[in-house]
């Protein structure tokens, strides 16, 4: 029997260009209380969120929880983004969760994802950055944030905010890519083809 298909699918073709972010969340700053409140690492070791982004730009991805399927999916898609290809646009890629952080180890190792990722798991900054409470509870038994993809840094810079309205609003990884300048990632099994 064939594995069943997933449920969300990243574009396969070339990412349409996407203007420059604007508008009120663009180029603000993150208040100094939302970047000193912590965020803890797979050890249970607090961090400063600001801390996260501040020597260079990050693309931070805030999931509603790590049980969530759909946001199990879209990290797994986060996985296959090379190394490479962020050193070389001098990118940092975060996942944020909002479990404990005894969850970390086992869901990078169910998803395959090596880049940074820790937990909020009192939801402090994802209230902080006005992620609203979806339908799905959390591993807390409460009901869980929405999530959401900000470009921050270097310093308490906020170049791009987009908060997920439901659990399937996921913003497209390579869209988000372009905008700091990480080259396009195909997220097929398909190799491509080359004309010449």
């Amino acid at each position: 029997m064939a594995a069943p298909a997933p449920v969300t699918r990243q574009v396969s073709g070339a990412a349409a260009l996407v203007p420059a972010p604007s508008g009120p969340d663009s180029g603000q700053p993150l208040a100094a209380a939302v970047a000193e409140l912590p965020v803890l690492d797979a050890r249970g070791q607090r961090v400063p969120f600001g801390a996260l982004f501040r020597e260079r730009r990050a693309v931070v991805v805030f999931v509603r929880h790590f049980l969530c399927y759909i946001c199990k999916e879209y990290v797994e898609d986060l996985a296959k983004i090379p190394r490479s290809f962020l050193q070389e646009a001098n990118v940092t890629l975060i996942v944020i969760g909002q479990s404990s952080y005894h969850h970390i180890e086992p869901f990078c190792k169910l998803t395959g994802y090596s880049h940074e990722i820790y937990v909020d798991p009192e939801r402090e900054i994802y209230k902080r950055l006005g992620m609203k409470r979806g339908e799905e509870i959390a591993s807390s038994g409460d009901p869980a944030q929405q999530g959401g993809t900000l470009i921050l840094g270097p310093g308490n810079n906020i170049h791009f905010i987009h908060r997920d309205r439901n659990r399937l609003d996921h913003k497209p990884i390579n869209s988000v890519l372009q905008l700091v300048g990480v080259q396009h990632v195909n997220f097929t099994n398909r190799p491509s083809v080359i004309h010449v």
